[in-house]
């Protein structure tokens, strides 16, 4: 088994590219887009580019970001693009090829790493290959690179790929194969779901993989990866992939217990929701607004507000054993993304919630990730609200919120315990947490009170100890711990 070193010291930064910063020296910069502090949509576009990252690479790293996680670039026909059209070259809207180049150099200069979001279990209508078959049925050579009604194949019914309003019944009746010719994931038209099983489908989507790792990525994030359902094709993209960079980082989007995938021989870790779940109940309690966590399907069921400090561990203890500590260190921890509402959102607004929250998520194993624009305030419900434009007028921002998250982010990269240490609850009761990590000779206390009350506790901290985040009352190995309040001894 074979992690990326750089991984568990890692702190990531998911950039949703169409909203998080514009740059009107891009050729594409002047086309008619939505005006930029509208709200989302589900279509419409903001014109956010890469341009407008490098732009604001600095901010980034003064954050203490050193590696960036960016939902697709590469060109298609929406805003979220996971509707794949050319898989060779980057959406002319976020400035081509070109400018991904040039952000990778700069990226790269400020030791900040690229990990690109690859869509491998579906394409688009506009994908060549897929509109060759609709233009030319059962005579073209892409026949077999996704799943085809033979009907429609020799001509005898049409394709549905713009479905009716009759035809959209009968897709939620039958299914999209029989209902317009191909196959769609989870039934969409707009997504004809690949056949992994053609040997050119196969080679044509690692060639992909090998060509942007060569290009200069530094990884890739697999959209719904558990739809591919063969082993053997996760394995042969992990051979080509580390042949070509040995520490090109791979994690899979997998929403539940991913044991399969983290054996060493596919992925190197996956988007760790289970403990996102754990954490909105834990740290929003009862301020958990279960109307907006319910809009998520994947958090349906999970998150349980109010949940105490007993159960909240031993779900921890638990989550944290799943895999091989090598694998638990490489998680990619998050509290949001573009696919749920914000964090925010889910604890009602509690922005003490959310500030908890992180300095857990910075102080246990795996790789943190921060969601563009959660560092400033930046709130909404599931998508497309969750995709807001990322608001550079200062004025908008929580400058508490930034300075908390720049804290957090301090405090991971200056003690190794926090990114590489042994984890161990040693505190679990009522409304107080505490934990430890533990690297080589050096000890690291972690210890949080969600009541809103000042509670005391006491722990064994050895001789002379020193408070290194938060403003605990520390006498011997007594504490007395602030209301709502996250606190790190030394």
């Amino acid at each position: 088994m074979k992690i990326p070193t750089w991984v568990q010291d890692a702190i990531f930064y998911q950039i949703f590219p169409d909203r998080f910063r514009k740059n009107e020296r891009n050729p594409a910069g002047s086309l008619p887009f939505e005006p930029w502090d509208s709200a989302p949509t589900t279509y419409g576009f903001k014109g956010g580019d890469l341009y407008g990252v490098i732009e604001k690479l600095d901010y980034l790293k003064e954050l203490g970001i050193t590696a960036i996680y960016f939902n697709p670039i590469f060109a298609s026909a929406s805003n979220h693009r996971y509707h794949t059209f050319d898989y060779y070259n980057v959406d002319p809207l976020l400035g081509g090829n070109d400018a991904l180049k040039k952000l990778i150099t700069a990226a790269h200069k400020r030791d900040i790493k690229v990990v690109l979001d690859g869509v491998f279990n579906h394409s688009s209508r506009g994908f060549w290959q897929f509109h060759h078959v609709l233009e030319t049925g059962a005579a073209s050579p892409y026949k077999d690179w996704f799943f085809f009604d033979e009907e429609r194949l020799n001509g005898k019914k049409h394709w549905g790929a713009y479905p009716t309003q009759h035809e959209q019944h009968i897709i939620q009746q039958e299914g999209s194969l029989k209902a317009i010719g191909y196959q769609g994931w989870w039934n969409l038209p707009a997504l004809p779901k690949f056949n992994t099983h053609t040997p050119a489908v196969r080679e044509f989507l690692f060639d992909v993989a090998e060509y942007w790792i060569k290009f200069g990525i530094d990884g890739w994030r697999l959209d719904v990866p558990g739809d591919i359902d063969d082993d053997s094709f996760w394995q042969e993209f992990r051979r080509r992939v580390r042949a070509v960079n040995p520490e090109a980082y791979i994690v899979g989007e997998i929403w539940h217990e991913a044991q399969r995938w983290l054996q060493g021989d596919q992925f190197d870790a996956v988007m760790n929701y289970l403990v996102t779940a754990a954490a909105i109940g834990f740290f929003g309690g009862q301020r958990v607004n279960m109307d907006v966590v319910n809009q998520c399907g994947g958090l349906q069921g999970r998150v349980h507000p109010g949940i105490n400090a007993h159960d909240f561990a031993n779900e921890m203890d638990r989550l944290l054993h799943l895999y091989n500590p090598e694998i638990t260190r490489a998680q990619l921890n998050l509290l949001d993304s573009h696919d749920m509402p914000r964090f925010l959102s889910c604890a009602g607004g509690d922005k003490s919630a959310l500030k908890l929250a992180w300095l857990f998520m910075f102080t246990i194993p795996g790789a943190p990730c921060i969601y563009y624009g959660d560092e400033i305030g930046v709130d909404g419900g599931h998508d497309p609200e969750c995709r807001k434009s990322f608001p550079w007028d200062e004025s908008k921002w929580d400058k508490s919120l930034l300075d908390y998250a720049r804290a957090c982010s301090a405090l991971r990269t200056e003690h190794s315990p926090l990114r590489r240490g042994d984890y161990q609850h040693i505190h679990a009761e009522g409304d107080i947490l505490a934990y430890s990590r533990t690297y080589k000779e050096e000890t690291i206390h972690i210890v949080f009170n969600v009541s809103n009350e000042e509670r005391p506790l006491e722990l064994p901290l050895g001789k002379k100890p020193r408070a290194l985040f938060g403003a605990p009352a520390i006498s011997d190995n007594k504490i007395t711990i602030p209301p709502r309040s996250g606190i790190v001894i030394k």
